[in-house]
């Protein structure tokens, strides 16, 4: 017999006998857990949340716990250089927090000479379908 005879007629009698060892033996469930056993090793998945934006309530205490401690700190300012001294009257009433423009130093910041009051730029209509910012964000 040639080479050629013989793979003919081994050749369905293994593929058959493959397929029923693989199929209806269970071996083919040993093997995928066999599989998975070796990945899983390999693999480690860490399941991190997405940042919690802030409420429009939240931040209205946010920016109000900061305005109140600013009032005290003036009102400590005041009391310390003595309000006699100017007759009561409140020195830094209207002022504002200084600038980095307008401080002395010269470092290279990202945003210096931006004032922290700049309500920065609209990008609500920036061309993308309406509410993927919404969407990005979160919401």
């Amino acid at each position: 017999m040639k080479k050629q005879e013989i793979k003919k007629i081994l050749k369905p009698l293994i593929k058959e006998c493959i397929k029923e060892v693989i199929f209806e033996e269970g071996t083919l469930s040993s093997i995928i857990s066999e599989v998975l056993k070796g990945t899983a090793t390999k693999q480690v998945f860490q399941e991190s949340k997405a940042p919690r934006l802030e409420t429009d309530q939240q931040v209205r205490k946010r920016i109000e716990s900061k305005q109140s401690v600013l009032k005290e700190k003036r009102k400590k300012m005041l009391d310390s250089i003595g309000r006699e001294a100017y007759n009561g009257v409140d020195l830094f009433e209207g002022t504002t927090p200084t600038t980095s423009e307008s401080q002395a130093g010269g470092g290279s910041k990202a945003l210096e000479g931006i004032s922290p009051r700049d309500p920065g730029v609209d990008i609500t209509d920036f061309g993308l379908p309406f509410g993927t910012w919404k969407k990005l964000a979160g919401n």
